[in-house]
């Protein structure tokens, strides 16, 4: 079209299309694109060319390559360098000297001087060779002429020939002139090739020795995926921790910077390394670039641990194989081995693994015990399988408190002397009078005649921080609090006369928690336990909190482990586990144990005893009988002790029960005809006399009633 725009509309309208929908604009086509500048479309080949992958791995293989070359010959300089002067020597000095070790810088001072003494008398030789070397000629030169005159005489007398006297001389003369033609042949091209082959040589020196940026390397050389950890790997990690003082040290040291490492041994799924750091840097410097040094050594944070052993200025390096703590470690004993047993005072429960691979076994004799740890990181689990081990003792009695109440601890129903499960304020309640109900146990026990042997009581609270965080209150004349952390609290009173006497006479406090902090986990409760186990935790302030200060000084770093991906890997710090020499914690990756494999094994421990009636309530203030609680207590059992029937009516009503001994149970039993007799040297109680004895009051009170 040659119009821009032709309208069309009526003569009384106004030539606009905005009114009138019969108006028709139209538009022209649009114009031709503009041809795009070759210089530009140059430039974009240009780009693309130069950022095209095969572009730029051309290029790091050119610049790989020439610096292997270059860097090649610097490491042949160096070398050479080394072996003419007494450099290597007094980097070994100053190795010594940085490291403290005056002794080995003597023996490297004594190394050198010997060197310098044998050097120069090689210099001193050099001077008299001229002179020693021309007379040597001489006589040598002469020697030769004489002895192929001599040959050349018995030739002549062999042939008859005057000439053949001159025949060997004639002969080496030519074979000499021979040699020299061959030299001018090849001289040529050995000066042209020579260069090439020495250039040849001084790559293969750098390529062996890697000798490029890391960004020229190869990609499966550059990652280092899996790289094993050698000393000059770890001296590097060190030196680029940015710690000045460091590497100064390591600078001056050159080479022999390795000399502050010790052996590097395997050490389960990793190895291990001892460094002794130079003279002005401290360990926690070290300590606190653990990030920084795993990247170093091409490994992930997680997969190194720095701890420190009792060698002053020393860091321990663990390190390990790359992935290898992402690989699960096995079910657990107890469920593989179906004869197993436990032994409460002589055994160790079977917990895990250490990082080297190691089996991990917990000593729970006499130890009370706290596990925290962030929520979902295994900490329920991780405190059942000690449950679960220990159960296998037949002697072991249990009392249960668990506050989160969904059904984690139920298979110790009928193992179990009680089990309170919910997260209510009143399973609170319950919990602190069954904590109470212990406390009246151990002052029994406290007050029992000398060598009295007790069995072990384990009572264990987990989700313990909503004990502690209850805010309910005593009713009536008592208004004491139940959770809180001052002298009126119920609950932590409790727990703290445990924690000061229990252990004597066996009864043991368990606690399991999450997000330990001042309000749900105070101090004295936190210190008073002997074996303390942390998760992943979030800061370090919860890391002290969990483990105290002494085991997060020495390395241990539950902070550290990342949620969720190392879920039942847990930092320890007990007596009652094998811990490194030096070192005041131990990580442990835990057995996973799920509720079938558990309830299995809880059937396997219900099988060995006679049989447990599981209290899940605590009675308080209500009519009570005597005989009747005898009765309960005693279950299917035939016989029971006597002193685990006093400690079963304590559970069961400490107000009633709490108080008694032998005499109170003796009496009762005695006036309702059920007396209780020794077999096998013990006193016990017989299930048959007590039913017999209830059935015959039941029945005298039916004739009273009828007469």
């Amino acid at each position: 079209m040659s119009e821009n725009v032709v309208h069309l509309h009526k003569p009384t309208d106004p030539p606009t299309s905005d009114t009138d929908p019969t108006v028709l604009t139209v538009v022209p086509d649009a114009p031709p694109a503009r041809p795009v500048p070759l210089w530009v479309r140059s430039g974009r080949a240009i780009k693309t060319a130069a950022t095209h992958e095969r572009t730029r791995s051309t290029g790091r293989a050119v610049a790989r390559h020439s610096l292997y070359a270059f860097n090649g010959g610097r490491i042949v300089a160096r070398r050479t360098w080394d072996g003419r002067t007494g450099a290597r020597y007094e980097r070994m000095i100053r190795a010594a000297e940085a490291a403290g070790n005056l002794e080995a810088a003597e023996e490297w001072e004594e190394r050198l001087q010997r060197f310098r003494a044998a050097r120069h008398h090689r210099r001193m030789d050099l001077l008299h060779s001229p002179v020693e070397a021309a007379k040597g000629v001489a006589v040598g030169a002469g020697m030769s002429i004489g002895t192929l005159v001599a040959l050349g005489i018995v030739m002549a007398i062999n042939t008859g020939h005057v000439g053949d006297v001159i025949t060997p001389l004639s002969a080496t003369i030519d074979f000499i002139a021979l040699l020299i033609r061959i030299v001018q042949i090849v001289w040529g091209p050995a000066l042209t090739i020579g260069p090439f082959l020495a250039l040849l040589a001084l790559w293969s020196v750098g390529r062996k020795q890697q000798a490029a940026p890391n960004w020229a390397l190869p990609a499966n050389v550059r990652s280092g995926e899996g790289e094993p950890i050698t000393p000059s790997i770890v001296v590097k990690a060190l030196r680029d921790l940015g710690v000045p003082a460091l590497r100064n040290a390591i600078k001056e040291m050159g080479d022999a910077g390795a000399s502050m490492l010790g052996p590097i041994t395997i050490a389960g799924c990793g190895v291990e390394v001892d460094v002794t750091l130079p003279s002005g840097v401290s360990t926690n410097e070290v300590q606190n670039k653990r990030r920084k040094l795993a990247e170093n050594l091409t490994r992930h944070e997680h997969e190194v641990f720095i701890t420190i052993p009792q060698a002053a200025r020393t860091v321990r390096l663990w390190i390990a194989d790359s992935g290898a703590l992402d690989e699960p470690i096995g079910p657990s004993p107890l469920v593989t081995d179906e004869t197993m047993t436990a032994d409460y005072t002589k055994g160790r429960a079977p917990w895990g693994q250490d990082l080297r691979g190691d089996a991990a076994a917990l000593s729970l004799y006499q130890r009370h015990l706290l596990i925290t740890g962030l929520s979902n990181q295994g900490k329920t689990v991780a405190l059942r399988s000690l449950a679960l081990w220990l159960s296998l003792d037949k002697s072991v009695q249990f009392l249960m408190g668990d506050l989160k109440g969904v059904g984690d601890w139920a298979m110790f129903d009928g193992l179990a002397t009680t089990l309170i499960q919910g997260p209510t304020d009143e399973h609170v309640i319950q919990v602190t009078e069954m904590v109470e109900s212990a406390v009246d146990e151990m002052n029994r026990r406290i007050q029992a005649p000398p060598g009295t042997v007790f069995p072990p009581l384990i009572l264990l609270v987990d989700e313990a921080q909503v004990a502690f965080m209850c805010p309910a209150k005593g009713t009536g004349k008592d208004k004491r609090p139940y959770g809180g952390s001052k002298a009126d609290s119920r609950y932590f009173m409790a727990v703290r006369k445990i924690h000061n006497q229990g252990r004597a006479v066996n009864v043991l406090m368990w606690q399991g928690t999450q997000d330990p902090t001042n309000e749900n986990l105070p101090k004295l409760v936190r210190e008073g336990a002997h074996t303390r186990a942390s998760l992943a935790l979030g800061t370090e302030s919860q890391a002290r909190m969990a483990l105290g200060d002494k085991a997060v000084d020495g390395g241990a770093a539950p902070n550290l482990l990342r949620p969720g991906l190392d879920r039942g890997t847990l930092v320890v710090a007990s007596d009652g586990i094998t811990i490194p020499a030096g070192q005041s914690s131990i990580t442990v990756r835990t057995h996973y144990i799920d509720d079938d494999a558990a309830k299995a094994i809880t059937d396997r421990a219900k099988a060995l005893r006679d049989g447990v009636t599981t209290l899940h309530a605590i009675e308080r203030g209500e009519e009570h009988d005597p005989l009747a609680d005898i009765a309960a207590v005693i279950g299917d059992a035939p016989r029971v002790r006597t002193k685990d029937v006093l400690a079963r009516l304590a559970t069961r009503n400490a107000d009633a029960y709490g108080g008694w001994s032998f005499i109170d149970l003796k009496r009762v039993l005695d006036d309702a005809g059920a007396e209780p007799y020794k077999s096998d040297g013990v006193m016990v109680v017989a299930r048959d006399r007590v039913a017999r004895a209830l059935a015959n009051r039941d029945n005298e009170g039916s004739a009273s009633a009828d007469g």
